[in-house]
């Protein structure tokens, strides 16, 4: 069992499960209907996304120094309660079953998608 991380609106793996999207805003011009068959996600959870302040510091980062001023901070979101409980549970779960977890971002390495993966990483998720 395992827990991908993807870009939202790319294929689906045969075995990639649940696609959770940890985005702020739904996809634009796609019926809700259409969000799962279109291959976004199953599930909106923005409360995995950034807050809009840290979307757009991470959108603004041109720089190492920039990108690595985001990464600190949104680590320091994810360490609230509510979103710290979340990726324990979403960690606990890799081991029993297959899910996703996804953005937009074309570029993983500059997506929080990556801080993500590191996070359920440390909190010893099963990671594809």
């Amino acid at each position: 069992m395992t827990i991908r991380i993807v870009k939202l609106g790319s294929p689906r793996e045969a075995d990639e499960g649940l696609r959770i999207g940890t985005v702020r805003r739904p996809p634009r011009g796609v019926p809700k209907s259409e969000f799962a068959s279109r291959d976004f996600y199953d599930v909106w959870y923005p409360a995995l996304s950034p807050s809009p302040e840290l979307v757009a510091q991470a959108l603004a980062a041109s720089n190492d120094k920039e990108w690595r001023a985001f990464v600190r901070h949104f680590r320091k979101e994810m360490a609230e309660p509510d979103a710290s409980r979340t990726l324990d549970l979403l960690a606990a779960l890799s081991h029993q079953t297959n899910f996703s977890v996804g953005c937009y971002c074309e570029d993983e390495a500059h997506c929080h998608r990556s801080v993500l993966r590191e996070l359920l990483a440390e909190r010893g998720a099963v990671i594809a």
